[in-house]
C-alpha cells in the first residue's frame, strides 16, 4: 500500500490547508495553537481537530510531518501558499543563507522537520509566501530519489535567484 501522496492530490490538501488557515473565520486560538507545535511534542487537541476534518485519511502514518506541515503553514498564514513561488526561489529572495539552506536539505527526521519550521518562521518574519506543496514533499517522501531531485530542484531555485539579484545589483 502507497502512503506517499500523489504531487496532484498533495497539491488539493495543501490549498485547502492554506485556504482554512488563512480564512478569517477560522479560529484564532486554534491557528495560535497550530504556530505553536513544536516538532517531537505532542499536538494539541487543536491540531488533531484540524486533521480530522482537513488532512488526507493517512494523516496518522506520517503524524510528525504533518504537523511540522501544518504548523509551518499556520506560521505563514493568511497568505502561507503561493503555487508559483518555489521553495529556493523564496529561501534565495528572503535572504536565506547559503550555510543554513545545506543544512535544511541535509537533516533528517526530527532535525528537517525542525529546520523547515525555523524556514517558515524566517519567511513569515520578512511576509514573504511559497508553495508549500514543496515544504510538503520536502517532509513526506521516504523515496531517496526522489528527494534528491527535489533537493536539486530547490537548491537550483536558490542559486538561480540568487544570481539574478547579483545581476540587478551590479555584483558578478
Amino acid at each position: 500500500m502507497n502512503l506517499q501522496p500523489e504531487p496532484q492530490s498533495l497539491m488539493s490538501v495543501v490549498v485547502k490547508i492554506s485556504s482554512v488557515l488563512g480564512n478569517e473565520s477560522f479560529a484564532a486560538g486554534d491557528r495560535a495553537a497550530l504556530r505553536r507545535m513544536q516538532p517531537g511534542h505532542p499536538p494539541p487537541l487543536a491540531f488533531y481537530r484540524f486533521a480530522m476534518r482537513y488532512l488526507p485519511e493517512y494523516w496518522e502514518t506520517k503524524l510528525d510531518d504533518w504537523v511540522a506541515v501544518t504548523a509551518g503553514m499556520a506560521l505563514m498564514s493568511p497568505q502561507a501558499h503561493d503555487p508559483t513561488r518555489g521553495m529556493g526561489k523564496v529561501l534565495a529572495e528572503a535572504g536565506y543563507s547559503e550555510a543554513r539552506l545545506e543544512r535544511l536539505l541535509a537533516s533528517e527526521g526530527e532535525v528537517r522537520r525542525l529546520l523547515l519550521l525555523r524556514a517558515a518562521r524566517f519567511l513569515a518574519a520578512k511576509g514573504f509566501s511559497m508553495n508549500w506543496v514543496d515544504g510538503a514533499v520536502f517532509l513526506l517522501t521516504d523515496d531517496g530519489n526522489k528527494r534528491e531531485a527535489l533537493h536539486r530542484r530547490i537548491a537550483k531555485e536558490f542559486y538561480d535567484t540568487q544570481y539574478q539579484i547579483e545581476r540587478r545589483q551590479g555584483v558578478s
